[in-house]
């Protein structure tokens, strides 16, 4: 039986302060678990991400073969099966809300010689995969599919991939990931060709468990990427960082609120994806970056924010992909800077968890925010002061755009509700105790 909706509202906040400890990052959480159970011996996962999107994605290793324990004290730990050594599922893989366990987990049945039926939640179900389908058609296996490549859909993989050299057609991390995952089986060289870099997670951690790659950089700002298959993976010790795109909700919250001044310790920063706290720090944040160091491959630092007067800016297309699941939050802090911010090359947008491009131009209306919205871009006005709110945001299901509302609300005159708070969980569990416990005011609401 469904859990009921979870009415939240956010009334403003108090000054923020404090030094929270973050959840771990979900896209590294998601492959330091598949990864592991392709390797061969146990690995240790510290700092693993728990929330529904990754605890999925250990499941499905679970009825995959692999031993995914986690210990009392917080640690995880995987058995891996081995390159190719995962065995054929005896139920339905549900994959939840999570869109990156799935797109990633096809490259992998891909390469296996099974039929696997992968499920997911209605939001989930409504997203595409044929972009992942095609590539890995081509590599040879083969997949059923309700219309538009959607789920649920059956995966029959093959043991004898045929290794590619495959061009994207628009940068994205899912697709070269699952490429790149499946090329991992084939025998020989398959190479992935991206129009612009995307999050390189699955590169830094496929080497970190002893994977043969090689970059070179491409005319214009392509690149190619090229893993060598069949290799043995050994087992490695994995410490999760911050995740930065969880970060953004108490940075652009503490940036707004006045008076506010927080740390957030142990946040990745990896160049491809720090694109947010670039155009804030263009906007006139004040964000410094501490105790900078490497971790396992991943450059790590701790945020030091405090609250800024911000000004709108011409965001361009290029940086979308380093910065693709915050530009909810960087609308809201849009809404309250002086001046307009245009945001640009949001065509992907359209197919996250929900149509976040419509979602958020319609919620910022409601809140009294001059909004324009295109295909793919969004024009908001800010008057430099947060606006009015008052609304109550259907958020379809998207976790950022019910966090993203919330933080609006800290600052916004009247209280900000959003209907649902149920899909926060999948990326930041523990979110309103941790934004109450710097100093929001988020409370449940009667439906």
């Amino acid at each position: 039986m469904e859990t009921p909706a979870l009415p939240l509202q956010a009334d403003k906040s108090g000054i923020l302060k404090g030094s929270p400890r973050l959840p771990g990052d979900k896209s590294i959480s998601h492959r330091a678990v598949m990864i592991a159970g392709l390797a061969v011996g146990e690995s240790r996962i510290e700092g693993l991400l728990e929330g529904e999107d990754v605890i999925r994605t250990a499941e499905a290793l679970r009825l995959l073969g692999a031993e995914v324990r986690r210990h009392e004290d917080g640690l995880w730990t995987v058995h891996g099966r081995g390159v190719g050594g995962l065995r054929e599922p005896a139920d339905v893989i549900d994959m939840g809300n999570s869109g990156t366990g799935t797109r990633l987990l096809l490259g992998i049945l891909a390469a296996h010689g099974f039929t696997a039926h992968l499920t997911g939640d209605a939001s989930l179900r409504q997203r595409p995969m044929e972009r992942v389908m095609g590539p890995l058609r081509q590599m040879g296996a083969s997949f059923q599919a309700r219309e538009g490549g959607r789920l649920p859909l059956s995966v029959t993989g093959t043991p004898d991939l045929i290794p590619i050299d495959y061009e994207l057609p628009m940068a994205s991390a899912q697709v070269k990931s699952a490429v790149l995952l499946a090329g991992l089986h084939a025998m020989g060289a398959t190479t992935v060709i991206e129009p612009a870099p995307t999050r390189d997670h699955t590169e830094i951690m496929l080497a970190h468990f002893g994977a043969q790659l090689t970059m070179e950089e491409r005319e214009g700002n392509a690149r190619a990427i090229t893993v060598q298959g069949q290799p043995e993976l050994t087992a490695r010790n994995i410490q999760v960082p911050g995740d930065p795109s969880s970060a953004a909700f108490p940075a652009v919250a503490a940036l707004l609120t006045p008076g506010s001044e927080i740390r957030l310790p142990n946040v990745g920063l990896n160049e491809t994806r720090t694109g947010l706290f670039a155009v804030l720090k263009g906007m006139g944040a004040q964000i410094s970056i501490l105790n900078e160091r490497t971790q396992a491959g991943e450059r790590v630092g701790d945020l030091e924010i405090h609250a800024s007067d911000l000004r709108g800016v011409d965001v361009p297309a290029d940086i979308a992909p380093s910065m693709i699941d915050e530009y909810p939050i960087l609308a809201v802090a849009a809404a309250c800077a002086h001046g307009t911010t245009m945001l640009r090359g949001l065509a992907e947008l359209r197919v996250k968890e929900s149509d976040r491009l419509a979602v958020m131009a319609r919620g910022l209306a409601a809140c009294g925010v001059a909004v324009e919205e295109g295909d793919d871009w969004l024009k908001i006005d800010g008057t430099g002061i947060p606006p009015r709110g008052g609304a109550t945001i259907a958020t379809e299901l998207d976790h950022r755009i019910a966090m993203s509302f919330l933080v609006l609300g800290g600052v916004s005159e009247q209280p900000i509700s959003i209907d649902d708070a149920r899909p926060i969980d999948t990326s930041f569990p523990g979110f309103v105790a941790l934004m109450n416990g710097l100093g929001a005011s988020i409370r449940e609401i009667a439906p």
